[in-house]
């Protein structure tokens, strides 16, 4: 198992008496210790039940009886000398680890063996993914990188804030699933007032943000489509999805059908979808839109990665056949020992995306799992990328449990694209150039390459750039390639090696 449950199940005890230390000598073998020491008295060796009869210490003081054995356990470790292990630490386990996994081999001589702050350890480090979650932050730290749920509670809606608007809060998002979607707020309505304080001008933002934050119950009054309708809305657990669906560049009278505009926003183990997460959600989108015959644009600007297992299961949601990642790896075998591994995943064939007409669209803000995604169907596809060039983080972080409850995210494997190209601090190159409103660039290449009938370039038919991002996401705290391994194994190997 390979999620936050390890963390209560595998601590390990390091015993009192250690097989080999003064303490477990004197316990088990008393009599030994005895006759080492006796020469230093004028009494003759005896079986330490019977060291000497019962008249021969009443020659002694009761004091003098306690000054003895207080001199014969002070002196075990002068007379028969025993090698011990120290105590495991947080400190020793990081510094375990670090030494057995980490990717740049040419750093690790580098490390303090000794110390007390783990996060100097860390910072020793050149890599600035490769970080540590103390304890009191790692419940929190799991949460984000496993799951889209929203802390604190949320209502399950976005918004984009037009300035220019005198009520500037408009829906852009609503999660089906959630109090939103199941009130039925409308996408696009115009929010003009929230728990009864009217949302207007340079503060309204502000305003309707704390009243979300702050507020259990939330009521929303809508308009949409020349009418107004107030919403009743309470919050709860909300588990965001991580694929959006919407149509741009549609206008009927014109005969144009629109291009849908597929968002991946991350990928993430427990999302809307519960069970499976992003991979689950795209896959369901797919499954129930087979006779779809427009253009779909799968967005991943902004996509700043997750867990590569979810990643990695998408590409191949669009690919039939042929490998679709390589990756040098340093990791632990079951004794704890650094072994070093290549290995290649292939695609299997028979998915709903292996038909279809689909474009790529990446920025510099596409990272990690998300260029696995993008290298993964482009070299393997006809898929046409377009955009700009990717951000360029071609390594990818394993996630253990500390010793005390931490986490270690450290890199220890570099990916290679299918055809064995290495993108790290390089970046993903579209094959079609575009610095443009991404949305535009997207849609003249569907009218070039497929015919799409599209009304005009302008920008009022396509969102706005930033409207739809879920993260502002910093990468080094993102760890955007991520996996999890299992905690059973490497607690072991590590308490094994301090006994």
């Amino acid at each position: 198992m390979h999620s936050h449950q390890h963390l209560n199940e595998n601590k390990h005890i390091i015993p009192d008496s250690v097989p080999g230390s003064p303490f477990h000598s004197l316990v088990s073998h008393p009599s030994s210790l005895v006759s080492r020491l006796w020469p230093f008295t004028s009494f003759k060796a005896q079986p330490f039940g019977s060291i000497m009869p019962m008249h021969a210490w009443s020659r002694f003081s009761p004091f003098m009886v306690v000054v003895f054995f207080l001199l014969l356990a002070a002196c075990s470790d002068f007379i028969s000398p025993v090698k011990s292990t120290p105590e495991p630490t947080e400190y020793s386990f990081n510094y375990w680890l670090l030494q057995r996994i980490y990717l740049y081999e040419d750093e690790l001589s580098n490390l303090p063996v000794n110390g007390d702050s783990i996060q100097v350890l860390y910072k020793t480090l050149t890599d600035p993914f490769t970080t540590y979650t103390p304890p009191s932050k790692s419940e929190e730290r799991v949460t984000h990188i496993n799951t889209s749920m929203v802390i604190g509670g949320d209502i399950g809606m976005r918004y984009f804030y037009n300035r220019n608007q005198e009520y500037p809060i408009i829906i852009t998002q609503v999660y089906p699933k959630a109090p939103a979607g199941r009130a039925g707020v409308p996408k696009y309505g115009n929010i003009l007032k929230a728990n009864n304080i009217e949302l207007k001008g340079d503060k309204a933002q502000n305003i309707y943000d704390s009243i979300v934050d702050y507020s259990e119950t939330v009521n929303i009054l809508v308009a949409f489509h020349n009418d107004t309708t107030l919403y009743k809305l309470k919050k709860e657990t909300v588990y965001a999805p991580t694929i959006f669906i919407d149509t741009l560049y549609q206008d009927s009278s014109k005969n144009a059908p629109g291009i849908v505009f597929i968002t991946i926003e991350g990928f993430k183990l427990t999302t809307a979808d519960p069970d499976s997460g992003t991979y689950g959600e795209l896959k369901s989108y797919l499954d129930t839109t087979k006779s779809d015959k427009r253009v779909r644009v799968l967005d991943l600007r902004g996509n700043p990665g997750g867990h590569v297992n979810q990643c990695i299961a998408m590409a191949d949601l669009f690919v039939s056949k042929g490998t679709l990642s390589t990756r040098r790896q340093r990791s632990l075998d079951e004794d704890g020992e650094t072994k070093y591994t290549t290995t290649s995943i292939n695609a299997k064939a028979g998915d709903p995306g292996e038909s279809g007409k689909f474009i790529i669209l990446a920025n510099r803000g596409s990272a990690s799992c998300a260029e696995i995604f993008i290298a993964a169907v482009t070299e393997t596809t006809d898929i046409p990328f377009v955009g700009t060039r990717t951000y360029g983080k071609g390594i990818g972080q394993s996630t253990f449990y500390t010793y005390a409850g931490g986490l270690a995210t450290i890199t220890n494997f570099e990916f290679l694209t299918p055809k064995g190209n290495s993108y790290h601090k390089i970046g993903i190159i579209p094959k079609y150039e575009c610095n443009d409103l991404g949305e535009n660039c997207a849609a003249q290449l569907a009218h070039e390459l497929y015919g799409v009938k599209i009304p005009s370039q302008d920008n009022s038919l396509a969102k706005h750039g930033n409207e739809f991002v879920y993260y502002n996401a910093n990468l080094e705290n993102e760890g955007g390639a991520i996996e999890w391994t299992n905690a059973d194994i490497y607690l072991k190997a590590y308490s094994d090696s301090h006994r």
